[in-house]
């Protein structure tokens, strides 16, 4: 578990978005935790989320056709 200071945070907006790729980065501000950062790949398996109508529409082309019931979660 990676902590940064809100302030850390704010300079180096990069930095925490690669560490955000491994592992939740806690975010505090004035020593208390207050935000946690972590990719949408680590939020959709806590989650048990799955992919969104928008990644769907994001796709590139060529990519497999969307699967309508998906597209009712929204």
């Amino acid at each position: 578990m990676k902590v940064m200071t809100s302030r850390e945070f704010n300079q180096d907006v990069s930095a925490a978005k690669r560490i955000a790729r491994s592992e939740p980065l806690f975010v505090t501000d004035r020593g208390r935790p207050t935000h946690v950062l972590m990719s949408v790949a680590m939020f959709r398996q806590l989650t048990g989320e799955q992919e969104s109508i928008v990644d769907l529409l994001a796709a590139p082309a060529g990519a497999p056709d969307i699967n309508p019931d998906a597209a009712r979660r929204w």
